[in-house]
């Protein structure tokens, strides 16, 4: 029998309930919808959760998918998986948690009695931590972005070449290979053993469905190239960026984009010009490096010095 929160499941079955992690205002409990895949036969286990960040939504998509197609009776190992990690801030719609003005993503490993983030953390940590290999769905929050993997243990990790084949399976096409920020559980579940890479699947408002089909294809990779699904994966070569390059408008007005997600771009190439609300030309800005043009903003309308754009560099296929 596997558990995980009020879900349990014999070898051959799947279940679903909640894990409690912590109480809201009003003393009611606090719990998140998770679900247990126990196979039919012994084999590895997969963490997957969903909704890290409360408006990035498409990784709750791919999970509402997967789950109804996954047999038992198919599978060898066990999947335990949390639908919607950031409780408080899926409720309202928000990136960060409203409780405590936190970002669920910078919260781990978490403390089962500290805040309302570090708690959730603690708990969907403990259920990581169980795993042999984890994937943490995202999405580039509300932006226009490419579907990608990000690889968050920094190259010289142990088990960095084990979260890169994990990203090169998943198979969206792109990998940013950049250590992240501490508290990410990309970067925290590694330090435990446990593989960990998160698929950011596009960025929308609501969902995409072409982001979510690109997430199903991915866990079905993961379930098939590691043995919980008999098939046969042969992980294509990945576009890899190891570098990340950021860009701001040089003045307010209004943003007109000259390349498109996906597009290489070199050095010296023109990014975006901004114009005033007339038409009037004000500013452009160009690429500092080669690269592949990564991710934008979504709205058309910027005040000087906001974020407009980035570049991943340091391309390579591998």
């Amino acid at each position: 029998m596997t558990s995980l929160g009020t879900a349990s499941a014999a070898p051959g079955e799947l279940d679903t309930g909640r894990l409690e992690v912590g109480e809201a205002r009003d003393g009611s409990p606090v719990e998140l919808p998770v679900a247990v895949v126990n196979g039919a036969r012994d084999g590895k286990t997969l963490y997957l959760q969903a909704a890290s960040d409360g408006d990035e939504l498409n990784g709750v998509g791919v999970i509402q998918r997967v789950v109804p197609q996954l047999d038992p009776a198919d599978i060898a190992g066990t999947i335990l998986i949390v639908g919607v990690a950031n409780y408080y801030a899926f409720q309202v719609a928000e990136h960060r948690n409203p409780i405590d003005d936190t970002k669920l993503n910078r919260a781990y490993p978490g403390n089962a009695t500290g805040t309302a983030s570090e708690r959730i953390a603690a708990a969907t940590f403990d259920a990581a931590s169980r795993a042999d290999l984890a994937l943490d769905l995202h999405q580039g929050s509300t932006s226009r972005m490419i579907e990608e993997v990000r690889v968050r243990c920094g190259t010289r990790h142990r088990l960095h070449d084990e979260c890169l084949e994990l990203a090169k399976v998943f198979g969206c096409g792109y990998v940013l290979d950049q250590k992240g920020p501490d508290g990410q559980l990309a970067r925290a579940a590694p330090d435990d053993g446990v593989p960990t890479v998160d698929p950011e699947l596009g960025g929308c408002v609501g969902w995409d469905e072409q982001s979510i089909q690109a997430g199903v294809d991915g866990v079905f990779n993961v379930l098939e190239y590691y043995d919980f699904l008999e098939g046969r994966v042969a992980p294509r070569p990945q576009t890899r960026a190891s570098g990340f390059e950021q860009y701001g408008s040089p003045a307010g007005g209004l943003v007109d984009f000259d390349v498109e997600l996906g597009e290489r771009v070199s050095a010296g190439q023109q990014l975006f010009e901004i114009t005033g609300v007339f038409g009037s030309p004000k500013e452009t800005v160009s690429a500092d490096s080669s690269g592949v043009f990564w991710r934008s903003r979504r709205l058309p309308h910027v005040a000087a010095g906001e974020y407009v754009c980035s570049v991943g560099t340091d391309i390579d296929s591998y």
